[in-house]
């Protein structure tokens, strides 16, 4: 398998889920500013779209969009219990969890890296975040990780966006359950693994 991904970017939640799978994979840089890879490459080949992850699967076929891509991941590897089983209701509470961080929060920080969003509407999309980080810090309390004891997909995905808090000066200081819980995930050896991959960590 190929990840293309793109460093800090969404696809270290693939990148994660990757080596908490333990499963063979070759990860191809993709620049999002020139979209092209390190061999010249038009990423847009890849991608139409132009973003990343893209995982290409050993016959060539291609899955995009971050939720079905680690879900594919978990599901090759069923006994590490990174994804419930499908057709249970545990795997239906990881989709909402999925759902509602790439909708409500991955989405929510993009105005925040736009450089053609105005200054004056960002406060409002800093202040839009924290509601819903407050509301995931209450959904913490008590908890090792989103679905319990065990940590999942959604994990991943949730550690990932929420390292955007510092680039995009979005401060979350007083969310003392969310800062123990990235703490948690980020200690994990797969996900400094996949963040030393993409030269996040040294």
């Amino acid at each position: 398998m190929k990840l293309y991904y793109s460093p800090g970017a969404c696809s270290l939640s693939p990148h994660i889920a990757l080596h908490e799978a333990g499963l063979a994979y070759t990860p191809v840089l993709a620049s999002t500013k020139s979209h092209k890879l390190q061999d010249g490459t038009d990423y847009y080949t890849i991608n139409a779209l132009g973003y990343v992850p893209v995982l290409e699967l050993d016959n060539g076929e291609r899955l995009r969009e971050g939720p079905a891509i680690v879900q594919y991941i978990a599901d090759q590897v069923p006994d590490k219990q990174l994804a419930p089983a499908n057709g249970t209701l545990a795997r239906y509470r990881l989709q909402e969890w999925l759902t509602f961080i790439g909708t409500e929060l991955h989405k929510g920080f993009s105005p925040l890296f736009n450089p053609a969003t105005p200054d004056d509407y960002k406060p409002l999309v800093r202040e839009r975040l924290l509601q819903r980080l407050q509301w995931v810090d209450g959904q913490l309390a008590g908890k090792q990780y989103l679905m319990g004891d065990q940590f999942t997909v959604a994990d991943g995905y949730l550690f990932t966006v929420t390292n955007w808090t510092q680039p995009t000066k979005l401060d979350i200081s007083g969310l003392a359950n969310l800062a123990a819980y990235r703490e948690r995930v980020g200690a994990r050896p797969a996900v400094q693994a996949a963040m030393k991959a993409e030269g996040l960590l040294k």
